[in-house]
């Protein structure tokens, strides 16, 4: 199996510069994202830089089934953590909101889902600490081949308004569904998400890259907000 492999700063910051630049032109200053086959990143490391997790789905979140959430071909996990609830305004989720997530206390997994179009991966963001905390509306995400940036950027929805984050409780996952190539257009091959899961709490150094162990064509990729289900994220495209 692969593991998540540690970001070449410059790939990253210039994915990153990217993802902000779209970011702040469509979607009011928020940040953007897309996901692949299976990765799994369990924050950064003592110098700041993202460490490696482990690929082929082993990752906090356990692994997911057919309910439009990540999975690695083996059916549901025991270790599936309930979906993050958002929006009730509960206490917790008024806490989420002052307190954005730390990279350190988050899990992210990239996968591919039961159900959604193969050209659609899903970005998983669970919450290992024991407080709410707050991410932004969507994560920002890139992609490589072969350990070079491609200069694509998934852009999210526009007209985005309202609350500074979407809350996600201790234990809680949050979903974000990413269509590589929505047009069915022509571009080149992706091996993997350089994905930030907030461009706008977190410093570059948190980004990870996530392999996909399925390729996809990359051709104006679209990301969809945070949401507590893949199929639910999707339809925020």
């Amino acid at each position: 199996m692969r593991t998540t492999r540690r970001l070449r700063s410059a790939t990253w910051a210039a994915t990153i510069a990217a993802g902000l630049a779209l970011a702040l032109t469509s979607c009011g200053g928020t940040s953007g994202a897309a996901a692949g086959a299976d990765g799994a990143n369990r924050g950064p490391g003592a110098n700041g830089a993202a460490s490696p997790g482990t690929a082929g789905g082993a990752s906090a979140t356990g692994a997911q089934g057919a309910s439009g959430a990540p999975s690695d071909g083996k059916g549901a996990g025991a270790g599936t953590p309930a979906p993050a609830k958002a929006g009730t305004g509960t206490a917790d989720d008024a806490y989420a909101y002052a307190h954005p997530c730390s990279a350190r206390k988050l899990t992210v997994k990239v996968g591919s889902a039961q159900g959604l179009p193969a050209t659609v991966r899903v970005i998983t963001v669970t919450n290992n600490g024991s407080t709410s905390c707050g991410l932004a509306y969507h994560p920002t995400v890139g992609f490589s081949a072969k350990g070079a940036a491609l200069g694509i950027t998934a852009t999210a929805p526009g007209g985005l308004g309202g609350a500074p984050a979407y809350p996600v409780r201790p234990g809680a996952t949050a979903y974000a569904a990413v269509d590589l190539n929505p047009g069915g257009g022509s571009g080149p091959v992706a091996d993997e998400l350089n994905v930030l899961a907030d461009a706008e709490h977190m410093p570059n150094a948190d980004g990870t890259g996530l392999p996909l162990t399925a390729p996809g064509k990359v051709a104006a990729p679209k990301v969809g907000l945070y949401r507590t289900s893949a199929r639910e994220s999707l339809g925020t495209l």
